[in-house]
């Protein structure tokens, strides 16, 4: 495998060539990121726009425990400054804050960011150019990770996988025919599609057929009159979280009621407190166990959300964020020397077992780059919503 390192500087005359080379080895054992007493990493989040109600929890989440370990002396002694900047969820903003977080304030790595077009944008500077490690990234899609590429490491479950997920609950828990519906973007189309291979390995006599919604559409008057005229016994929702919740709200007024379920970004409390009462029986699969279970280490990050980061929602959001950065904190402490790029390359490749306690446990190798394949199922009882079960593994697609 090919070396993941920054480059440390150039040679300059040759009266100086040994002040150039105790210059570089300075740089070297501070790593990218700053002094030995700190590391300092980036994140692009959309903090304002349309996916604000996303970018804004995450950053909470991952605030939270980043000033906590940073309270009990951080990781190995140094402490973690994370630089985060408002993308508004645009690629071209987030190839200029690349530039900024890698070119200026010097990051050793992008941690816990947010978007799968965003990254991609950013990849051939941050990835390619630069060897600064892309780490734990909200989004994504298989082609990141088949083959892996040197310095970007997911801990997202496919969404692929979650619809996989999905398909295999929703054909053991008895339906026969099922509807996918789905915003018409490729992306949720691309997802949408793994639901019918998956339904009829469980069952091969599931009918499975799929209903395609402009996006952000907000009248689901005649969607739901589709719906019923397909006459269908259980729904699958591949849409973000207000459409989902503007679909069970619309079904609840026409007065359709059927099993339905969703995949993860609908699993979230914007759509309860959208859809209200409409919302309850709504079942998900998630990347994290519910906000409000018992778990030790959910409660630690319900303790931690109201201690550093008060007024915000302690939710499912946060919970990724807060997830993401333990999974990085864990594996960083394993680190022996200084903390560099090329070190955090190398220690994310001989991950295994990471187990932050809210997520599924992380396993990496150089041949295998996301974390993990599992799933929490989740259900809205009594407006909130809570854990199924433990994390699992969805049946295999294709």
């Amino acid at each position: 495998m090919r070396k993941f390192r920054r480059a440390a500087g150039t040679t300059a005359v040759l009266a100086v060539v040994a002040l150039t080379a105790n210059a570089c080895a300075d740089q070297d054992s501070a790593g990218a990121g700053g002094d030995s007493s700190e590391i300092h990493i980036g994140a692009w989040l959309p903090t304002t726009g349309a996916t604000a109600s996303y970018g804004v929890p995450q950053k909470a989440g991952a605030e939270a425990y980043f000033k906590m370990i940073n309270a009990s002396g951080g990781i190995n002694g140094r402490k973690v400054r994370w630089t985060v900047k408002d993308n508004a969820a645009d690629p071209q903003q987030t190839v200029q804050i690349a530039r900024e977080l890698v070119g200026q304030d010097k990051v050793v790595a992008i941690v816990n960011a947010n978007g799968t077009s965003q990254a991609e944008a950013a990849f051939p500077f941050v990835l390619n150019q630069s060897k600064v490690p892309i780490l734990n990234e909200v989004g994504g899609n298989e082609s990141w990770f088949k083959p892996p590429r040197p310095g970007l490491f997911g801990t997202q479950t496919l969404y692929e996988d979650q619809a996989a997920a999905i398909a295999a609950w929703t054909v053991q828990d008895g339906a026969k025919k099922v509807l996918v519906v789905h915003s018409d973007p490729a992306a949720f189309v691309n997802v949408a599609k793994q639901v019918e291979p998956v339904a009829k390995k469980v069952d091969p006599s599931v009918e499975v057929d799929r209903l395609t919604v402009k996006y952000q559409t907000t009248d689901y008057t005649p969607v739901i009159s589709k719906v019923k005229a397909a006459k269908t016994q259980a729904v699958i929702l591949i849409l973000t979280s207000p459409e989902a919740a503007a679909f069970l709200k619309e079904a609840k007024l026409q007065g359709l009621s059927l099993p339905t379920y969703a995949y993860a970004p609908v699993a979230a409390e914007s759509t309860v407190s959208l859809a209200k009462d409409a919302a309850e029986g709504l079942k998900a699969v998630q990347l994290v166990k519910a906000p409000s279970d018992t778990d030790p280490a959910v409660k630690e990050f319900r303790t931690a959300m109201a201690k550093y980061e008060p007024g915000q929602t302690a939710g499912f959001l946060a919970l990724w964020g807060w997830s993401n950065a333990k999974v990085f904190a864990e594996i960083v402490k394993t680190i022996k020397g200084p903390v560099t790029a090329d070190a955090i390359d190398k220690a994310y490749e001989k991950a295994t077992k990471v187990d932050s306690g809210v997520s599924p446990v992380m396993n990496f190798s150089p041949s295998n780059h996301l974390g993990t394949r599992s799933v929490q199922r989740v259900v809205v009882k009594n407006g909130i919503w809570t854990s199924e079960g433990d994390f699992y593994t969805p049946p295999k697609r294709g």
